[in-house]
């Protein structure tokens, strides 16, 4: 028999076995598809080798002021910063001041811990404090040892809680790989002194769970998040995972941390060192009907309109309605008591028990409930915004796993991807019971959904079933209506836009530059990424007969590899009956698997392989590769039956 050319269907389909889909793809891993055809998904390169953040961060925002210059938001479970120029400036909010006096220190001699005592201080491990105005305890804790920036290290009890004395350095100096890393101090014998009088401490917002916990009552929460014996100030199941929503009015930006306050950064405080966000009822001209709580806040670009979902109500402030829409008055931040001369108002969803996420598209704002999904559109006066269901009975994992391209809008649901274009559909997916059947569900609220435009994809990125952190990938091509997968830690994600390239934030504390290059910069020097893609199972005529395989004619360039010689292996693996395994050898030593490695310049590859049926495995794991597969050929002949 002639050689015959391999094609395959695009995309991966793990919905039927691999011997049933014949002629398509079966597994994957940082591969894409272009035009039909599989290649290596480019690599990345940290932003910078070091300036790191702490938390775990869930949240990016891009956006240029006035002026040119290029920001980033990126909210942690510790912090919210505006990172410029690889730089992260620290600009989260104070929830208190306390009175000079009110805050005081005692050490213990050869110990760097110190207690603090604050008299109802409402801290958690974790959260951050400055001190300022403090005199020395006498020894080696001295005034500007303690006037610093320092991390909650445990809860004593509501009035008490211990800190590590440190070297005076800034907190950008001991922020080594995404941790916080001080050099301590010990007290001596002479540190007998409280600090003085005048002490202040300036307490930003509590810092929130990296990870979900689910129940409430004693022994909820992670270990050391309240006094012992305590319960839990979880009330909400699964509501734990901090999350940020931010999004510009003009060059400034709001703010909100979820199920917290409503904060607002004036950009022309960005002069260094930057000016902490404030609480948007604390403006100048601020009304008494400000709201102080929501989930989720969002700019309206068409009208200008400042939108809070699940928040306060007007008679109500402080007291948080989790399906309550408010808007500001158009063109302005601090106007919210509706009036007859302005565009000030709110709306209630009418089904659900909570509103999840809004989702803007150009046309309209999806808003999602845990039930229901309605369409938010812009009226003009006199009543501003209405509202429509447009879905029911349809599920959205996380806060987080929506994403709108253009005027659709795709999410992940519970077992099930959704698309939105005008009306609601499930999403036709070849992968979802691989990717279902190993997810982690009590960590849901991870899960990401993000762009890569450049080549018309939806990532979602997830914790698999052995991971409480996210450490997989589906992915979706809107434009080849195919799906492929892969294994990759990002909590976060942004398209190009004010960067050429696309931005992602690791578990390490790091930002990343993803479509750089091919290799794995996550590492110095960086190192290779692995990659492969495998076939289904084929097979000849009925696949009664054997076949045998001699030859291979390769079908792969290796276009922009910065490697000299790059190189991607083929290996062709054969089966005896569908329910087979590969790599196995017969009584009579026939080898059930062949793999060559395949360069630009390679011609043909002879090879001995026997099988009923066999399938085609293409990958790479060196350095400055790049590779796209065409379409292969292989020299097949009949061999019997026996």
């Amino acid at each position: 028999m002639p050689f015959q050319k391999l094609q395959f269907t695009p995309g991966v389909n793990r919905e039927v076995t691999s011997y049933s889909n014949e002629g398509g793809w079966f597994d994957c891993d940082k591969i894409r598809f272009r035009a039909g055809f599989p290649e290596k998904i480019g690599g990345w390169e940290k932003q910078s080798q070091t300036n790191s953040f702490l938390g775990t961060c869930r949240a990016l925002h891009p956006f240029v002021a006035l002026d040119g210059t290029s920001y980033l938001g990126v909210g942690t479970n510790v912090k919210y910063y505006i990172e410029e120029g690889a730089a992260f400036n620290d600009i989260t909010p104070i929830r208190e001041t306390t009175a000079a006096g009110d805050v005081t220190f005692s050490a213990t001699d050869g110990s760097s811990v110190i207690t603090v005592t604050d008299s109802n201080h409402g801290c958690f491990v974790n959260d951050f404090v400055t001190f300022s105005d403090a005199v020395t305890l006498g020894g080696n804790i001295t005034g500007p040892v303690l006037n610093q920036e320092y991390q909650i290290t445990s809860i004593v009890d509501g009035d008490n809680y211990t800190i590590e004395a440190r070297d005076v350095a800034s907190l950008d100096a001991i922020t080594i790989d995404g941790q916080y890393t001080p050099t301590l101090i010990v007290a001596n014998a002479s540190d007998t002194g409280n600090g003085g009088s005048s002490t202040v401490g300036a307490y930003q917002v509590n810092s929130g769970l990296d990870t979900t916990v689910l129940g409430t009552g004693w022994g909820a929460g992670t270990w050391g998040r309240g006094t012992w014996g305590s319960g839990a100030s979880l009330t909400v199941t699964g509501e734990v995972l901090r999350i940020w929503s931010h999004d510009n009015f003009g060059e400034d930006l709001i703010i909100n941390v979820r199920d917290g306050g409503i904060f607002y950064w004036d950009k022309s405080t960005s002069s260094a060192p930057f000016a902490r966000a404030v609480a948007l009822s604390d403006l100048a001209g601020a009304d008494s009907a400000t709201p102080t709580i929501a989930k989720q806040v969002v700019v309206s670009d068409r009208d200008r309109h400042i939108l809070v979902f699940g928040c306060d109500p007007i008679d109500n402030i402080g007291t948080q309605d989790p399906l309550l829409i408010r808007f500001s008055s158009q063109e302005s931040p601090t106007t919210w008591l509706p009036t007859v001369t302005n565009t000030a108002g709110d709306l209630r969803v009418g089904s659900g028990s909570q509103i999840v996420t809004a989702v803007e598209t150009r046309q309209q704002i999806l808003v999602f409930t845990d039930v229901s999904i309605h369409s938010l559109q812009f009226l003009g006066p006199p009543f501003t915004f209405g509202i429509n269901q447009i879905s029911e009975n349809t599920t959205i994992m996380s806060p987080l796993s929506a994403i709108a391209v253009d005027d659709m809008v795709f999410w992940m649901g519970a077992g099930e991807f959704y698309s939105y274009n005008g009306q609601v559909q499930k999403l036709p997916c070849s992968v979802k019971s691989y990717v279902f059947n190993d997810f982690n569900e009590t960590q849901s609220e991870k899960v990401t959904a993000s762009i890569n435009s450049a080549f018309n994809e939806v990532w979602w990125f997830y914790p698999s079933a052995s991971s409480d952190n996210v450490d997989k990938y589906v992915v979706f091509n809107y434009e080849l209506n195919v799906w492929y997968y892969g294994s990759l830690a990002r909590s976060c994600w942004v398209d190009r836009g004010i960067t050429k390239n696309p931005i992602a934030a690791g578990l390490d504390g790091y930002l990343y530059l993803h479509e750089t290059g091919y290799d794995d910069g996550s590492t110095t020097p960086a190192s290779a990424i692995s990659s492969y893609i495998e076939s289904s199972q084929m097979d000849v005529q009925e696949g009664d007969k054997f076949v045998f395989m001699s030859r291979l004619l390769p079908d792969i360039t290796f276009d922009a590899s910065t490697a000299v010689s790059p190189v991607a292996n083929f290996t062709l693996k054969a089966r005896n009956y569908p329910g087979g395994n590969y790599l196995q050898t017969s009584s009579n030593n026939v080898t059930r698997t062949a793999t060559v490695p395949v360069e630009q310049f390679t011609e043909l590859v002879n090879l001995r392989l026997r099988g009923r049926s066999f399938a085609l495995r293409v990958d790479s794991s060196d350095m400055g590769v790049s590779w796209r597969l065409g379409s292969p050929r292989v020299d097949i002949r009949p061999d019997g039956r026996r």
